[in-house]
């Protein structure tokens, strides 16, 4: 049998362990419910497992049988598994037991799915060239977990340092279910934050001429961050800037002293990055000074742009095209402005990431997106996502052999 033919037989028990995942999101880099399932889930294997110090993480290593112990190349699979602060909507079964918390990006399927690898990789030990490392990793969605388990040693786990490293993402829209799609070189975009704080001075809101009101003055740096993006940079290298939260005020009668609001940050250079770095906060700045108030800005870096090498990529794709099929492999035209933290690992590891078509609806233009509360994944492509990351582990080590010979 084949592993996608082992893939499918393990489909139903990754389905249950998704579910499960999913009714029980956690949010951030302590994740002590989803680590206790995924250590569960391993149990029996034949895996050195170890957890983190500063997250919940999991790494596991698979030690192969069909080489020189300790000498062989090492393949990294990542799963990330933190869920988003977002009330779930979708009416599913398996809907989310737990308030304000959904895996609203796939996390779940991602954890199954390589949980289903683990296991696949565990009953071809004794033919495996060389070691694999099963990164299960907290804290995507904003908190560098990535980053953290970069420093806590993920990448040296074997004991050596990893030689390729591969992750999948699932999607609840933009694919056809069960297609991967992926591009050479830049493929996702760096993040960043910009926090901003417009001070001002309180007061009646009948008489604004006796306060200094902050609201008016924060409206207009969101309107002028927009018009800064399409009139400072240039359309052939994008910045994209969405303020997604904005606070102020408690009664509409009364003028606040201050009024926050919160950007994300896009970009696909560092020349970009660097720029509206400078241009956004002197941008705030002097709009606040114009009507005589004061802005507290901050402009925090996040995640590099996410970069596939160029062999891996090419690698990656000739696998699922021999091992699924031709039609099973649709080249992304252009970078998205969706970032990554895996990006971490790119930078040090030779690798690609790819995403997988999980949508629910037939409809993919128009289905719900991820990070929505009403994205809802079709778990029926956990198995081939679990297939796909197995056999570019087998493959990947078997490749230094074949190449010698």
């Amino acid at each position: 049998m084949t592993l996608r033919d082992d893939a499918h037989e393990l489909q139903g028990e990754l389905a249950v362990l998704r579910r499960a995942l999913h009714q029980e999101p956690e949010i951030g880099l302590h994740l002590p419910r989803t680590q206790e399932k995924v250590l569960a889930a391993l149990d029996g294997l034949p895996l050195e497992i170890s957890t983190g110090t500063s997250l919940s993480s999991v790494t596991a290593v698979l030690r192969g049988g069909g080489g020189e112990p300790g000498r062989g190349p090492v393949v990294l699979l990542r799963g990330d598994m933190d869920g988003l602060p977002v009330t779930e909507r979708t009416g599913a079964e398996f809907t989310s037991r737990v308030d304000g918390a959904m895996h609203a990006c796939g996390h779940d399927l991602h954890t199954a799915g390589l949980v289903g690898a683990a296991r696949l990789l565990a009953d071809r030990r004794e033919l495996l060239a060389g070691d694999v490392v099963f990164m299960f990793q907290p804290g995507e969605e904003g908190w560098d977990g990535a980053g953290h388990m970069v420093e806590e040693g993920v990448l040296t786990a074997a004991g050596r340092p990893a030689d390729a490293a591969y992750g999948l993402h699932v999607s609840s829209s933009s694919y056809p279910t069960g297609v991967f799609s992926s591009r050479p070189g830049t493929l996702m975009a760096a993040s960043a934050g910009l926090h901003v704080r417009v001070v001002g001075a309180g007061g009646h809101g009948s008489r604004p001429h006796a306060a200094l009101d902050p609201i008016p003055v924060a409206c207009e740096m969101v309107t002028a961050l927009q018009t800064m993006v399409t009139r400072r940079f240039d359309v052939f290298d994008p910045v994209v800037v969405t303020v997604g939260t904005f606070h102020a005020g408690t009664r509409r009668n009364v003028i606040p002293d201050d009024a926050v609001f919160e950007a994300t940050v896009r970009t696909f250079t560092p020349a970009a990055a660097e720029r509206v770095a400078e241009v956004a906060v002197r941008l705030c700045e002097d709009i606040a000074a114009a009507h005589g108030l004061t802005a507290e800005v901050e402009f925090v870096p996040e995640y590099p742009v996410t970069v596939n090498h160029l062999a891996e990529h090419d690698f990656l794709a000739d696998t699922v095209r021999e091992a699924f099929g031709e039609e099973r492999f649709a080249p992304l035209a252009d970078p998205i402005t969706g970032s990554e933290d895996f990006s971490r690992v790119l930078d040090r590891v030779p690798g690609a990431f790819v995403f997988l078509g999980a949508d629910t609806t037939g409809d993919p233009e128009t289905a719900p997106g991820n990070h929505s509360p009403l994205a809802a994944f079709d778990d029926s492509v956990l198995a081939d996502g679990a297939a796909l990351l197995a056999e570019l582990a087998v493959r990947r080590l078997d490749r230094p052999a074949k190449e010698t010979a």
